[in-house]
């Protein structure tokens, strides 16, 4: 996944071969936030711009810019896997919530990586 990171917030970026540029969606957050630019430098100058224009549209009226996560995760899985991670992470000499944490960060980061 193509990705750009700006003050905490990260785009998806796509190419648009109909109009021949790059167009880039911030993701996590219920507002739709887009942006587009001909050049990389063009595209982070105009993502750059949106994130900061969506912040001072929410301090001008008053509300609270969403973050793209909160730091709870509520997850539902199957019982013997729930037993495998809390082995895991016991034998590791961690709680489920830090060994989760390690785990996780991990492959989000090589998912954001390819």
């Amino acid at each position: 996944m193509n990705v750009m990171r700006y003050n905490g917030y990260l785009a998806r970026i796509e190419y648009d071969p109909r109009e021949n540029i790059l167009v880039g969606h911030v993701l996590g957050v219920s507002d739709r936030i887009s942006f587009h630019g001909e050049t990389v430098a063009g595209l982070t100058e105009d993502f750059h711009a949106a994130i900061d224009h969506y912040l001072a549209d929410c301090r001008r009226t008053g509300r609270l810019p969403e973050k793209p996560a909160s730091g709870k995760l509520m997850l539902r899985i199957r019982p013997e896997v729930h037993a495998a991670i809390g082995v895991a992470a016991a034998a590791a000499g961690k709680s489920i919530n830090q060994w989760a944490d390690e785990v996780l960060e991990r492959a989000s980061q090589r998912c954001l990586a390819a």
